[in-house]
């Protein structure tokens, strides 16, 4: 079987989607499939075509303003000439042009679309963006032959914004590798750390992390890793604030570094209002690290009010404080989650099915 996964970006980026592609496509391979990464690389520093661990991936050259869309002529053109080469082309992310090039080269090949859907855009632009685009984004949910959620709540959006058929959909969480997590140990260190993991977008309320920091002792540093177009804002706002030395900024980590990241800290947070799932909450409870989130979108599915607290928005900085003094340092019960072995087979049985559509 060969199996496309088209997406904005993949390893060495790090992010929820790029995560969940990876994890799947390097699975799928190791069954036997004939695995190939379709992707944007808007920096053009990385290869344009490399095995990595039995994945072919093939990076085209892309637009993409304030990180966003992932414009590319050049991955347009591949998918109209090749889809019909493939039996499966598995399309991942609602807001961007990959999806919807994937949908509309659709010829011979089944599709299968991951929509990751938040539902409505991360800024004042791309929310207006986001009420036409929908017509446009429409197209890829009408012309999966199935599509997965990883979420309840983003299937319950999904129906709630589109004519769709809920028997088209079937839910399957992200998963987590947890052989993996456990082999990483909290070290000794000086001072207590708050960990955020993810895009540095102005949605993700990184910012109010920064701005409760003189609230809390002064041995609880912030560690932010990650990259995205809200980083200068967040820099400056540390500089006026006088943190620069309870503050750390790291991006482009080893997968060793992130996890023992990870293992180090003694608390995690996102404050994210947009989210399908919260991948790195989920690798946090793993690592045994408490959090706090967002009482918004799919994250509210974390707060169980002892090893993930939630947070209203608008965001209380007093309340946030709080939170933060009352469970930094807990210890927390790692949830019962899928590994992504089971996500593989999961998703391996969805493309059984579409391919069952076809010979029919």
């Amino acid at each position: 079987m060969k199996v496309a996964q088209v997406c904005e970006r993949y390893h060495p980026y790090i992010g929820g989607v790029e995560t969940h592609v990876k994890e799947l496509a390097e699975r799928l391979a190791k069954k036997g499939f004939e695995i190939e990464v379709l992707t944007t690389d808007p920096s053009g520093a990385l290869e344009r075509e490399e095995t990595i661990n039995d994945v072919k991936v093939v990076r085209f050259k892309s637009w993409a303003p304030s990180e966003a869309y992932y414009f590319s002529k050049d991955l347009r053109t591949y998918l109209i000439k090749n889809s019909r080469f493939y039996d499966i082309v598995h399309a991942h992310t609602y807001a961007g042009f990959p999806a919807l090039y994937a949908a509309r080269a659709k010829e011979k090949n089944m599709l299968v679309f991951t929509g990751h859907y938040h539902g409505s855009g991360h800024t004042f632009l791309r929310n207006l963006l986001h009420i036409p685009y929908r017509f446009l984004g429409k197209q890829t949910f009408e012309k999966a032959d199935k599509i997965i959620c990883v979420s309840e709540y983003e299937k319950h959006l999904i129906l709630k914004r589109f004519k769709i058929k809920e028997k088209k959909i079937v839910v399957i969480p992200n998963g987590i590798n947890l052989d993996e997590i456990r082999r990483y140990k909290k070290r000794s260190k000086k001072g207590r750390v708050i960990l955020y993991v993810g895009r540095l977008e102005k949605y993700k309320g990184i910012h109010y992390l920064i701005q409760v920091l003189p609230k809390l002792d002064d041995d609880i540093m912030l560690q932010i890793v990650g990259k995205g177009p809200y980083e200068s804002n967040l820099l400056k706002l540390v500089e006026q604030s006088g943190l620069r030395d309870r503050v750390e900024f790291s991006h482009d980590l080893s997968r060793d570094q992130l996890l023992q990241k990870y293992a180090d800290a003694d608390a995690f947070a996102l404050l994210s209002n947009h989210e399908a799932y919260g991948i790195v909450v989920a690798e946090a409870l793993c690592s045994g690290v408490p959090c706090i989130v967002a009482n918004a979108s799919a994250l509210r599915e974390w707060v169980d009010g002892k090893n993930c607290l939630g947070i209203n928005y608008p965001i209380n900085p007093e309340e946030l404080s709080n939170l933060i003094k009352s469970i930094i340092g807990r210890k927390v019960e790692a949830p019962n989650l899928l590994d992504w072995n089971e996500v593989a087979d999961r998703v391996f049985d969805v493309y059984k099915e579409v391919l069952t559509f076809r010979r029919n």
